[in-house]
């Protein structure tokens, strides 16, 4: 279990490495895009460069980190030898599916598959395996190397002991497991996306600007960040990818995405990855500039 491989080089798929590799777990990185995996490794060594800055780690920690990562653009090879994968590609079901039919043939027969996926079941991804006891969800938190949660899903078969395993390697890494049943959006995501949701249509509605609805969740619940700045940090696509399983899984109405955030979406508005949101961020991320549109 000393060896493991992560499917995805984007910013949960680093930060997932980052964290194995600090606590000295062999990484595999897996991409199918080498440039994608050279801006990687590059965001790990400037956040490893944070921590010995911090005088959290030393220099030859970072260096031995650093050194334990190798990237693949090939699953095949990316994850022989490994007893555990993490697969946190895009939040996208058919990629999905594809991707564990690819690791059930490739991976060790007795190797763990889990799934970063903050949304789609467990159960449903299991399926196309040959493993479906040792399938199951790791789904960490963004900044993957400051978050202490980690929300462990287990699927409809997932064995005692895969969960039992999967907890533990969790402490391993610093963290703090949660088990959870495989049921849509989990916990995390079933209970913050609405609320996102409707910070949304409170503003559709004209209730309120996007600073003081941020301003009344931050002040009045002592949420460290407003909702609709949440937003934009984790990407207002995977918000409205999430809130349709919610709406499609539930069978709900209260989880339909706001007709403003699927527009945001259509138009490219996606929140820090795009440079605007609710709010602006071509000038980084410190400052809170209100978009221009959402402006009164």
């Amino acid at each position: 279990m000393m060896n493991v491989a992560v499917i995805g080089s984007g910013t949960m798929g680093n930060g997932i490495a980052h964290v194995f590799a600090q606590q000295g777990f062999a990484v595999a990185l897996i991409d199918i895009s080498q440039p994608a995996l050279d801006k990687a490794l590059g965001t790990i060594g400037k956040n490893l460069d944070r921590q010995v800055a911090k005088g959290s780690l030393s220099a030859e920690d970072k260096t031995a980190a650093l050194g334990r990562i190798t990237t693949h653009t090939s699953i095949a090879t990316g994850v022989q030898g490994v007893g555990l994968v993490v697969e946190a590609a895009t939040e996208n079901v058919d990629l999905k599916l594809q991707i564990f039919r690819d690791l059930d043939q490739h991976a060790p027969q007795d190797a763990i598959l889990a799934s970063n996926t903050s949304s789609i079941s467990i159960t449903k991804i299991a399926a196309v395996t040959k493993r479906a006891d040792k399938v199951i969800g790791m789904h960490f938190m963004n900044p993957v190397p400051v978050m202490k949660l980690v929300e462990v899903i287990r699927g409809y078969a997932t064995s005692d002991a895969v969960t039992a395993q999967v907890m533990d390697l969790s402490r391993q890494l610093g963290k703090t497991p949660t088990e959870v049943n495989d049921y849509p959006g989990f916990v995390a995501n079933r209970i913050l996306m609405p609320m996102i949701n409707e910070a949304i249509i409170t503003l559709f509605e004209g209730v309120a600007g996007v600073e003081e609805i941020d301003t009344v969740m931050k002040l009045g619940m002592a949420h460290p960040m407003g909702p609709l700045q949440l937003a934009d940090f984790i990407g207002l696509d995977v918000c409205l990818a999430i809130l349709r399983v919610l709406h499609e899984g539930l069978g709900n109405p209260k989880y339909a995405p706001c007709p403003l955030l699927v527009n945001m979406v259509m138009a490219g508005r996606l929140g820090v990855k795009s440079g605007e949101g609710f709010y602006t961020w071509g000038h980084g991320t410190k400052d809170l500039l209100v978009a221009e549109r959402f402006k009164k």
